[in-house]
């Protein structure tokens, strides 16, 4: 049997007393170590578990998955991933190869970003389509996803914004030679999503269009959801550039264009001084 079991959003305690109980009686047991982090390290998990843990980068996970599968069909494989185990679609993929290989599997839910962000009291109903913000490079500054946030906006609904991990990310210069050197891990703040939203929304009013969303609309930032030590921070876009809410993860959310008077009373709890 392959296991796909998430891990939830903060610490090695997350894990369900069903997700732990599949750990235990397996013979391997892979963490997927790019789409999400938590808050402590391999080592943390290992002593919570009782098992020692196989980290498994993009790499394995998207070019060798057969490794992770070898020999599921005689013995139980646990496959971890932060949040929920279908946050990100390499995790399906994972299930149509096990399928063809005729491994049954099963999955073992846990709470992920996309309904934990209900927690700054944004109703999640009212959330459109995700979107996701890359680093920009000198020569790479895709802009394409603000379409999104646009439809959003246009039929009142909030986007989410999940912000860039850079994990195991080899330089270009090192990708051409060939040669297997990493550049240390990048997580993506809220300041440089809003910072690189604010140049969109430059870019558009130069090219005479009316951009969807401005410095004055009303932004969410979060930060580490799910921890001990978890921030919220509501405000202007513009504030957001600024506002220190410390170690990663962060998420951003964009509000859509009508609030109910509820979600404003929650986001008045967590709103940035205006003299920030």
């Amino acid at each position: 049997m392959l296991y796909l079991i998430g891990l939830g959003l903060g610490d090695a305690k997350d894990i369900t007393v069903k997700g732990l109980e599949a750990v235990r009686r397996c013979s391997r047991v892979y963490l997927e170590a790019y789409t999400s982090v938590l808050t402590v390290g391999k080592e943390a998990l290992e002593e919570f578990y009782g098992r020692k843990l196989i980290l498994a980068d993009r790499e394995e996970v998207e070019q060798e998955a057969d490794n992770i599968l070898k020999d599921a069909d005689i013995s139980d494989v646990a496959f971890l991933v932060v949040g929920d185990p279908f946050g990100a679609t390499t995790h399906s993929d994972l299930v149509l190869r096990a399928t063809k290989l005729g491994i049954p599997y099963r999955v073992i839910h846990n709470a992920s970003i996309m309904n934990a962000v209900g927690c700054c009291g944004l109703q999640l109903y009212k959330f459109g389509e995700t979107v996701s913000i890359v680093f920009w490079t000198d020569t790479w500054r895709p802009e394409s996803f603000f379409d999104k946030v646009k439809k959003n906006r246009q039929n009142g609904m909030h986007t989410l914004c999940l912000l860039d991990i850079k994990v195991k990310e080899q330089s270009l210069e090192n990708l051409i030679k060939g040669r297997k050197i990493y550049e240390p891990p990048r997580y993506m703040s809220v300041n440089q999503a809003a910072q690189q939203l604010l140049e969109i929304i430059q870019n558009q009013r130069i090219q005479g269009e009316e951009p969807a969303i401005t410095e004055e609309t009303l932004c969410v930032g979060l930060a580490r959801v799910g921890a001990d030590d978890q921030k919220i921070a509501a405000g202007t876009l513009q504030q957001m550039c600024t506002v220190d809410l410390g170690e990663p993860l962060h998420s951003l959310i964009i509000t859509g264009g009508s609030i109910h008077p509820m979600e404003m009373e929650m986001l008045n709890l967590f709103s940035i001084p205006e003299n920030s």
